[in-house]
């Protein structure tokens, strides 16, 4: 009984389970069934929209390319129309051609028979000459070419004589560049010192050490050193007089140690002294390789160049020979540049030429001669040992005198006149350039109108100021002639001086 009741129930919870899936199958579907309809009116909704967007963008579309179309028939058309215009332009100018190029044929045809009559004509006149001559036309020919021919000559030697005008003109025009351009480009010193011989001392008492016991230090000094110690009144100085110029150096670095030691005794004089000739030497030394570094002279011996460097110890007036034959060197090697001459050779040859006075004060003979046979002892190229010896000679090459053999003698010869001549090279050529700079601004400013004046360019040009109201432009031209006219009729120069006239007018106001 038991088991039926199971059985009824679980046929009962069966039933009943049946029945509530089948309720909730039942609203799931219904849902499910609702919303798949929703969706497919919002699909229907979204394709009505997107198609109505193609519809608007397709039309879009269209009259674009609607519009691109017109564009490009526009084009078509302008383009056929241009065309039309050239096709009938390029008729026109065939046209054109086409009968230019008749009228020159006609024309052509008509030069064909002028010609032919000039040559008939030409003929005739030949003939007609040939009877009236009495010559065949080989004969009048033979006639016309000698007359020809005298006047190209005489022509061509008028030319000649041109030419070699010209010619010495340029010549003279391109030396003065050469030379002004060498000395421009070398940048050295003006007078230099000349080797002093003044000593100081600190005191006067000084003066008796020196002179010593009955004069035993003063002899003793002078013995030594080959010179003489003047003692006078000056105060605090002592002169030391000698010939020769290294010894005198040598003294008056010895003096200058021995009052700086404080004791002076033959002794000690002869000690200073060995050490005062030691630095002599060593000076020299140095002086003579700096010169031959500096200017690039690799080739000398020692000994040469020792002699070298005893040149820093002589001047010429006032011009120290060392510095004088290092700058000649460097203009001659520039002048020798431009000219195409040899550069070492003439560097050697100006820097050697006053060789000779380094051993004048020791040996006989002029430096000129001295030069000459250390050039030859020490087996120097023979241009070089020309250079020395005509140097003082007059190698003017136009004919006047004896010119020298080789060019670099000539440059070297050139260059020891620039080198000495120059203002302020020399003592006594200083004061006659200043005179003459004098002379030349007090010339013009005697002429009236004339505000101040300058000399520049060592005076081959003096600037003229002139007061605007006193001189107008034409009296400053006036004025340029007259200064000219004077300087030529009262003041000696070489060259020539360029008048320069300033006329200058000034107006200054104030806008407040």
């Amino acid at each position: 009984m038991i088991a039926l009741y199971i059985l009824i129930g679980v046929a009962a919870g069966l039933l009943v389970g049946y029945f509530v899936r089948q309720s909730l199958a039942t609203k799931k579907i219904g849902s499910a069934e609702s919303r798949a309809e929703k969706i497919l009116e919002e699909a229907k909704t979204r394709e009505k929209e997107l198609l109505l967007e193609a519809k608007t963008r397709g039309m879009e579309i269209i009259d674009q390319a609607k519009k691109q179309e017109a564009d490009f028939r526009n084009q078509i058309v302008r383009f056929e129309e241009r065309i039309d215009r050239r096709e009938k332009d390029l008729d026109q100018k065939s046209n054109a051609l086409d009968r230019q190029k008749a009228e020159l044929e006609s024309k052509g045809e008509q030069i064909k028979q002028i010609q032919e009559e000039i040559k008939e004509l030409r003929q005739k006149q030949l003939d007609n000459l040939q009877k009236i001559a009495g010559m065949t036309r080989e004969e009048a020919a033979k006639v016309l070419l000698d007359n020809a021919e005298k006047t190209v000559k005489e022509e061509m030697i008028s030319l000649h004589k041109k030419l070699v005008a010209q010619a010495h003109e340029d010549a003279d025009r391109d030396a003065r560049n050469i030379v002004a351009q060498a000395i421009e480009r070398v940048a050295s010193e003006v007078t230099a010192e000349v080797t002093t011989t003044t000593v100081q001392i600190p005191s006067e008492e000084m003066k008796g050490r020196i002179i010593g016991k009955e004069g035993r230090n003063i002899r003793a000094f002078e013995q030594m050193m080959g010179v003489e110690i003047l003692i006078d009144d000056s105060p605090d100085t002592v002169v030391i007089s000698g010939f020769n110029s290294i010894r005198r150096h040598i003294a008056k670095m010895t003096l200058e140690k021995l009052l700086a030691d404080g004791r002076i005794h033959p002794a000690r004089i002869e000690e200073a002294y060995e050490k005062s000739k030691a630095e002599i030497n060593e000076q020299i030394k140095q002086a003579g390789e700096q010169a031959v570094y500096d200017l690039g002279i690799t080739n000398f011996p020692p000994k040469l160049v020792h002699l070298i460097g005893r040149m820093m110890f002589r001047t010429s007036y006032g011009q120290n020979i060392l510095r004088h034959s290092v700058e000649m060197a460097k203009l001659g090697a520039l002048m020798a540049e431009e000219l195409g001459a040899d550069v070492l050779i003439t560097k050697q040859g100006a820097l050697l030429h006053d060789i000779g006075k380094a051993l004048d004060q020791d040996l006989e003979g002029s430096h000129v001669e001295l030069g000459k046979k250390v050039a030859e002892k020490f087996g120097l190229d023979a241009r070089v040992v020309e250079a020395i010896a005509s140097h003082h000679a007059d190698t003017d090459v136009s004919g006047k005198a004896v010119a020298a053999q080789s060019i670099e003698a000539i440059i070297v010869d050139a260059c020891d006149n620039i080198s000495g001549a120059r203002p302020g090279a020399r003592k006594d050529t200083l004061e006659n350039y200043i005179k003459r700079l004098t002379d030349l601004e007090n010339m013009a400013n005697s002429f009236e109108g004339v505000e101040k004046t300058y000399a520049i360019q060592g005076g081959r040009e003096i600037r003229v100021f002139v007061t605007p109201s006193k001189l107008d432009d034409l009296g400053c031209q006036k004025l340029a002639r007259d200064i000219a006219n004077k300087l030529e009729a009262e003041l000696k120069f070489p060259g020539e001086i360029k008048v320069h006239v300033i006329r200058e007018t000034r107006v200054i106001e104030y806008a407040r």
